[in-house]
């Protein structure tokens, strides 16, 4: 357990120091330009480490919830764990995120810290982490789009497509999924299955304020597209019709 303490422990002194980093080389842009480069860093990252324990490493998370912890497992949450402690601190610092995102942060560092202290479990925590982060380097991305006005671009609508696409598949279906292998099986801390199906109705939360950008969203498309076929002259035989 302390060598555990201690691998989280250095996993949030190097966030912290990367930050610290960012801050330095990016002296014209603001703090949270700096914490997002973390966020998108540390996104790319865990997608990668946690997909490869899930999908290739092992065990099968569906079938096998509550297993004792593997090596790789350990690894790759005290890794998360350094993380969402930095980010936690760093969103109450400078009280940048709602009562949501808070509660989201503090439900993961709980969650992190009981299954690395129990011994057992990772394997569905850490597929978790996998379908919750793939979709924050496209959410880092359309904030940096937007920061460098560049959000209203084909790319733009790219980013979009593909975040809803993979948060909805993924975090939405794939965690319902996990959810429901997680409370079925013996295994796992009945505290456990409880800070997992609060998780997942974090995630349904999340899932409503998408909804309501992807209707704003459509709304505004189909404003612009009225008003245009409104404004658009009309013709006749490629002629301008008299007024």
């Amino acid at each position: 357990m302390v060598s555990i303490i201690l691998e989280v422990t250095c996993s949030l002194v190097a966030w912290l120091f990367l930050y610290i980093c960012f801050c330095y080389w990016n002296k014209h842009r603001s703090h949270e330009w700096s914490c997002r480069l973390v966020t998108l860093l540390h996104g790319v990252i865990v997608t990668c480490l946690s997909g490869y324990v899930a999908l290739v490493d092992g065990p099968w998370p569906l079938t096998h919830a509550g297993s004792p912890n593997t090596s790789l497992q350990i690894h790759v949450l005290s890794l998360t764990l350094g993380y969402f402690i930095f980010d936690l601190g760093w969103c109450l610092y400078f009280q940048t995120e709602g009562y949501l995102m808070l509660f989201h942060h503090t439900l993961s560092i709980c969650g992190m810290i009981m299954v690395l202290g129990l011994g057992k479990s990772a394997t569905e925590v850490n597929a978790v982490a996998f379908v919750s982060e793939i979709t924050n380097p496209l959410l880092q991305t359309r904030w940096f789009l937007r920061e460098m006005g560049r959000y209203h671009t084909f790319l733009g609508e790219v980013v979009d497509f593909f975040f809803v696409l993979l948060f909805l598949v993924l975090r939405i279906g794939g965690g319902a999924f996990i959810m429901y292998a997680m409370v079925m099986s013996p295994d796992p801390s009945w505290l456990l299955k409880a800070g997992g199906l609060a998780m997942y109705i974090v995630s349904l939360g999340f899932m409503v304020e998408i909804f309501r950008f992807v209707k704003r969203k459509m709304l505004k498309k189909y404003h612009s597209w009225t008003n245009l076929s409104v404004n658009a002259p009309a013709k006749t035989n490629g002629r301008l019709t008299p007024h």
